[in-house]
């Protein structure tokens, strides 16, 4: 199994130690980090002016992005996952969104999207069991409202001897509201209560330092934290 956790750098800067295993706590709010923690967190968020970074992951692990619908998750994947990691192999980006789009481009499109969205979903899982019985890298995109989702992932990535990483955005409700409006896509408010309250829940348990099991480290950014980000590197 992968010893190795996450770790951010300052672009450009020769990459660091793993960071110690201390409490995630806010900039500049003057807490003392604790010790003795199960998984490293790494909180990224409360800077006003947050510097370029780069986050690092062992080849060949599984990183889990996940936040609100319309928080910015696939903007953030296009930006900063890679085609191959440092080894040269390929790294997949697996987004329920390119599966939605694929399905809104066939013969489908005139029905509305409720009609074929069980088709979507099965898209998009089967795609995701493909790029996790490969063996290299996966990204994927997940609004963190289904726990056997990553007990799904926990399990395939221990079996595999490859971590399980979480890169949370931690965004207010009324700017992840505001992403769906610009993007023309939204959810009903039954969905979006139930994805704020999953969310709330992941976010309190890193905050906690109580990772959901077989989550090897976690990453918490809020929108500027994430706007920083340039890269999302493996190896």
């Amino acid at each position: 199994m992968h010893g190795e956790a996450a770790y951010a750098t300052t672009a450009g800067a020769a990459p660091p130690h793993p960071p110690r295993r201390t409490a995630p706590s806010r900039a500049g709010s003057g807490e003392r980090p604790r010790a003795a923690r199960t998984a490293p967190v790494t909180d990224l968020r409360g800077a006003a002016r947050p510097p370029r970074t780069a986050l690092r992951f062992p080849p060949g692990d599984v990183v889990v992005v996940s936040g609100l619908p319309g928080s910015g998750k696939s903007t953030l994947m296009r930006r900063v996952v890679p085609a191959r990691d440092g080894r040269g192999a390929p790294v997949h980006r697996v987004d329920s969104q390119d599966a939605r789009d694929r399905w809104e481009r066939g013969r489908l499109r005139r029905l509305p999207y409720a009609a074929y969205r069980p088709l979507v979903r099965a898209a998009h899982y089967l795609a995701l069991r493909r790029a996790l019985r490969s063996g290299a890298a996966v990204v994927v995109h997940d609004c963190g409202t289904l726990p056997w989702v990553r007990r799904w992932l926990a399990r395939t990535a221990r079996r595999g001897g490859r971590g399980l990483h979480l890169v949370l955005l931690d965004v207010p409700a009324h700017t992840a509201l505001t992403g769906q409006r610009t993007r023309g896509r939204g959810v009903s408010r039954y969905a979006f209560a139930r994805h704020r309250r999953a969310v709330g829940r992941l976010v309190a348990r890193a905050e906690a330092d109580r990772l959901p099991a077989g989550i090897g480290s976690a990453v918490l950014l809020d929108r500027p934290a994430a706007g920083a980000l340039e890269r999302l590197d493996f190896g």
